[in-house]
Parts: C-alpha cells; structure tokens; sequence
C-alpha cells in the first residue's frame, strides 16, 4: 500500500481480501459504481456515461475528483452504506500525515440526523473495518463512537451538531440524512451552520472531501440549495448526484412504491423518487418572529386586576417536554408574560405542582390543555384546585390563529431562544385535499410553541368574545310597596319597615365565594 493514491476504491470493492465480499450481487450495485466513479474522478465506460448523464445533469464525463459530492436519493438506496465505505476507504487508504503536526490526528466525521442514525453507520463501518483482516490490523483503539488508525487517521460517528466539529481537523466530513437536521436550542438552521463550521476544520487539508447524502424534503436548506447552484454543472468540483430509490437499488419492490404513491403521492415523490416536496412551505419567517420578541425580555411579574390565560403541552416524562405559558392582553395587543419548560426525563406529578403554584401566583384557576393522557391531566390539576379544560381546536389550528397576530404585530414575546427556533420550524403542508396543516418537521419538537401559541390564542379570543364581568348582588334595604310590614300595609304589624339597614349593608361581605371576582364597587 506504499501508493495508496493510485489505489481507488473501485479497486478496493473488487479485491477480494477487501469489500468484494460486501458486493455479491454486482448488478444490483451498478448505479453505485457509476457515482462512485464519478465522484473519485475515475473514467466511465460508454455503458457507464448516460446514467452519469442522468442522474448529474451533466454532458461531459469527470476529469477530476470532487472536493464535494451531494447524494440525493429516494430511501432505501444504500446512502449509508455508501457513506460507511467512503469513509473507511478515505481513512485507510489516503495519505493525510504530512498535512499533520506532530501529535495531531485527521478525523473522518460521519455525522447523522440523530443517535439511531449514526448507530447504522457506526455498524456498517464496525463491519467493513473489523471483518476485513488487513484493515483490523490497523485499528489501534476502539470506542463507543470512534476507531483510531495506526496512519494518524481517527473515524468518528456524531450526531447533528456544529458544535460537534469544533476542534478537529478533518479530512473528510460524511453528513448523512442531511435535509433531517434538527436542532432545538441555539441552531435554527443546524445543516446549514454545521456545514460552516465542518469547512474551516478541513481548510488546511488540500484532498479533503465533503460527501452529504440525503433524501430530498422541503425547497429549503443546505441540500436544495446545493442542488440550485450545481446541479447540470459541466467541470464543476461539487458534484450533485439525484437519482430515484429503484435507480440506486433495483431489490426494493415496485409494489412498495407504488402503495405509497397511492397512498400520498407528494411524500412518495420525495421518499421514492428525490424529488423535493412542492406541499412544505415555511409556516413564519425568521424575521416576523425574531420582530415579535422584546429583546431582553425573558419573564413578566403579575399586574394586579389583570386577567391572565394559561395553556399547558402535558406530557409522560420520558421523551416529550412538559410546557406551560401565560399571557395576557393589553389592550389588541397579546402580551406572553411566561412560560416554563421541564423536558424529560422528569416526573409529571412533581411537574404538576409545580405548574399549578406558578398558575396561582398568576391568579389562574382554570387552564387549557391538548387532550394528551385522557384525564390524567384534568386529574392531576384537580388535586391541586386547578380546572384542567381540553382545547376545542387543533394544534394546527392554534398556530393559524396566532398567524395573524404575528404578521400584524399584535404579539409580543419573550426573548427565548427554543420558542423563536421552534415557530420558525414550523412548517404548513397541503393536503391532498387542499387543507392546509402545521406542524414540526420531522424529527423536531414544538413543545414550547404550542403552548404560547395556545395562551396567545385564548387571551386574543377572550378580548374578541369577553366574558361577563362578575359583579356583587346589589341589595336595596327595605320591603317593596305593599310588602308585609311595609308603610303601606295597613295590616297588624304594620311599622316595622322603618327599623333602620344593618350597618355596612350597602358593602358586600369578604365571606361571598364571588367576592374575588368582583371588578367594581
């Protein structure tokens, strides 16, 4: 292995002391080759070069390698494995030392969507390293997440994260699932930012190579804008590959795509077929939203004679967060005054109490909630005096309802990071029947949201629709004309009418159930 640049991987797959083993079945693997050509710089064959065409966009054949390749492929078509024999390959085979200081190792980044993700690529790599007797012999340590390589060269699995690649030196970044990235805390565009922290990592490493392959999702992000700017590119060192599941792995049944194209063409078109989904729009722009929040604002104390709404996202304590927001009107204006969030792992009993005393410092004695639990909510607030009431609308109906809040600027929000990523992650899709529904994107979490949105739309329908004040009984002392005992009867015990009121009859009593809820004397 003295010459290890001339050594491709095509020659690797086909040694059989190498990964020939892994590829029994060569024609089922035929596109595979094709990319893999292409994107190593290697010559195509005739046969070869119109499914180049095709799947690139391309007319002249690569005279080069790419510094960047973008995998854009329907599921089941082998982009993890792909990227699991990329990397050990790029690992075991090209030489990085002397771009290397004394003492430093290049890492290999794979980084998935999340943990379950990387856990299949952490096997398929496991395998082809462990399995294969010339490359164990260059395995010097072993973990949960990584292989050290005796050529200075380390191979990492993360999950998505920018924070993940600082630090390293990387000499080639595989990004898998790239267009399912989510980020929950400070990230609102966690593949676009990770992208941007993976680059300076491998500026010092002249043959570093960034490989991404997803399934398409919505026309946004790093991977459809990656597809706008090189996609049909003649010379281009970023090559952009689309290519439909079938296409790529001719073993998946027809009869499973075809069910789920019946079932909903749009998803199907993407999951299938690469294509990017036309039914996803973005629910709000960063921009309203970011306007909407006062910055520096992370809580507000109670107003006196003020009347305040609460809505509760409840949820089991093992994987889901357990949200709360208050707020209230000021004038047209939606005030959010707080929210409280305690994500799992948790104890919902102890969350509970914990919600209701934070309700009652508010004056609130009655809540809205989804209808998460059946009645376990309604009967875990109850022991603390607090009325459990199941929203009658939709999640996706509370966030139609506060859009016009936000786009007029009739709401102000807190400063806080999770709730402004998570409204600007929604996203609204069109059914087939023309409904339009918002939600999280896959993978992601609205638990904050969903909360504010809810007391947000409670306080601007109770401003719309205002309840009935409730006011003190007003009792006037004395009997009514002719009344027993009044002045004018004439009958015996006539006269007592003018004994003289109580004094204080004409204040109510602090001892009336209603007295609280009085608003004027």
């Amino acid at each position: 292995m003295s010459n290890r640049r001339r050594f491709s991987i095509i020659d690797a797959i086909d040694d059989r002391n190498l990964f020939a083993p892994w590829f029994k079945n060569r024609t089922t693997w035929a596109a595979w080759f094709v990319f893999l050509r292409a994107l190593f710089g290697l010559p195509l064959s005739a046969s070869e070069l119109p499914l180049y065409q095709e799947c690139t966009g391309r007319t002249e054949p690569p005279t080069a390698a790419a510094t960047e390749g973008w995998l854009i492929c329907g599921r089941r078509s082998g982009k993890s494995f792909c990227l699991a024999l990329c990397a050990v390959y790029l690992a075991a085979f090209h030489q990085y030392q002397q771009y290397l200081a004394p003492g430093e190792r290049g890492t290999v980044m794979v980084i998935a969507a999340d943990r379950k993700q990387s856990r299949v690529v952490l096997r398929f790599i496991r395998a082809l390293l462990l399995q294969v007797p010339m490359l164990r012999k260059m395995v010097e340590r072993e973990t949960a997440e990584s292989f050290d390589l005796n050529n200075s060269v380390t191979i990492e699995v993360a999950t998505a994260s920018y924070r993940t690649t600082r630090g390293y030196s990387i000499v080639a970044a595989l990004l898998d699932e790239l267009a399912f990235f989510r980020s929950d805390d400070s990230s609102a565009n966690p593949d676009t930012e990770i992208i941007a922290a993976i680059k300076p990592a491998m500026s010092t490493i002249p043959n570093a190579m960034l490989l991404c392959a997803s399934s398409p999702y919505a026309q946004r992000g790093a991977l459809f804008d990656a597809f706008k700017r090189h996609f049909g590119q003649d010379g281009d060192p970023v090559l952009i590959w689309r290519s439909p599941t079938r296409t790529m792995n001719p073993t998946v049944a027809q009869l499973v795509i075809d069910t789920a194209m019946e079932s909903d063409p749009a998803s199907a078109a993407a999951e299938y077929f690469a294509q990017f989904r036309t039914d996803v729009e973005t629910y709000i722009s960063r921009d309203v939203v970011e306007a909407a929040a006062i910055q520096g604002r992370h809580e507000l104390p109670r107003i006196e004679h003020v009347r305040y709404f609460g809505f509760v996202d409840p949820s089991g304590g093992s994987s889901d967060s357990m949200t709360l927001a208050i707020t209230h009107m000021q004038g047209s204006t939606c005030i959010v005054d707080l929210i409280r969030e305690r994500r799992a792992p948790f104890s919902p009993d102890n969350v509970v109490k914990e919600f209701s005393d934070t309700l009652k410092s508010y004056g609130i004695t009655r809540i809205v909630g989804d209808r998460y639990g059946a009645e376990w909510p309604r009967e875990r607030f109850k022991v603390y005096d607090i009325e459990y009431r199941v929203a009658d609308k939709t999640k996706s109906d509370l966030y139609l309802h506060l859009l016009p809040l936000l786009n007029s600027n009739r709401i102000e929000l807190l400063d806080h990071p999770r709730l402004i990523n998570q409204l600007t992650g929604l996203e609204r899709r069109t059914s087939r029947a023309g409904r339009d529904t918002i939600d999280h994107v896959p993978g992601g979490h609205d638990d904050v949201a969903n909360a504010a949105a809810g007391a947000a739309v409670l306080a601007a329908q109770a401003l719309a629709h205002p309840e009935p004040p409730i006011v003190a009984p007003y009792v006037a002392w004395g009997r009514p004309w002719n009344w027993p005992g009044s002045a004018t009867d004439t009958s015996a015990g006539a006269g007592i009418a003018n004994t003289p009121p109580p004094k204080g009859y004409d204040r109510p009593s602090s001892a009336e159930p209603w007295f609280p809820y009085v608003d004027k004397w």
